[in-house]
């Protein structure tokens, strides 16, 4: 898919599942959690948090109860911790690209303030990001309109774009306000998998692509 940019085009993304997966964010946590509970046998400890999470389980609560951490500490770590985490192939070079041809870049996103900075710092975004809009930070979530009018607001654009997974919430509010939308399609690891209940034409994207280094400037 092409996009022709220039000092009017706003090209804004989601984080989670979008421009890396989430669940890589949960192994780095768990990860962490590990080592600090398990130091000598913490690839153990690590391999059964995960098979926990899989199998719907109680992460926490099987950590507190073996570990005597509670609950809120585990939280405050999960949440707080700098993750070991990676941006999705092309996606630091779409955005050297799209700031070459003076672009403007944004990144919507839900989730507590902390939680995801550490997430954009780590993955190498800041040098990028002209501005970031995050649920905590502005005290509404997607879809409410808020969100993306605070965006336009700041960058100014002529021309917005909304690249996002999530079918169930991320579209439908820039959509309303003449957006254009491309969905990225799930890789089989997306932490939210109930696409299958939101097919009206209302949740759905102009565009789907299957990886961000498909997309194209002109």
């Amino acid at each position: 898919m092409t996009i022709k940019v220039n000092s009017q085009t706003a090209i804004v993304f989601d984080l989670d599942d979008t421009l890396y997966n989430e669940i890589d964010f949960l192994k780095s946590a768990y990860k962490e959690i590990a080592i600090k509970l398990a130091p000598d046998s913490w690839q153990f400890l690590y391999a059964n948090l995960l098979s926990l999470y899989r199998n719907k389980k109680n992460v926490f609560e099987y950590i507190s109860d073996n570990y005597g951490l509670t609950t809120d500490e585990l939280i405050h770590s999960y949440r707080n911790h700098i993750p070991n985490i990676q941006a999705f192939d092309g996606v630091l070079k779409l955005m050297a690209l799209i700031k070459a041809k003076e672009g403007k870049i944004g990144i919507i996103t839900d989730g507590r303030s902390r939680t995801q900075r550490n997430k954009i710092k780590a993955l190498g975004f800041s040098e990028y990001v002209d501005h970031i809009v995050i649920s905590e930070e502005i005290g509404s979530e997607k879809p409410d309109e808020n969100n993306f009018m605070a965006i336009e607001s700041k960058l100014n654009c002529s021309v917005n774009y909304y690249i996002a997974d999530n079918i169930k919430k991320d579209f439908l509010a820039p959509k309303k306000r003449g957006w254009n939308t491309i969905g990225l399609l799930d890789n089989g690891l997306n932490i939210h998998s109930n696409a299958y209940q939101f097919q009206e034409e209302k949740y759905l994207p102009e565009n789907f692509i299957s990886a961000i280094s498909e997309l194209q400037l002109l």
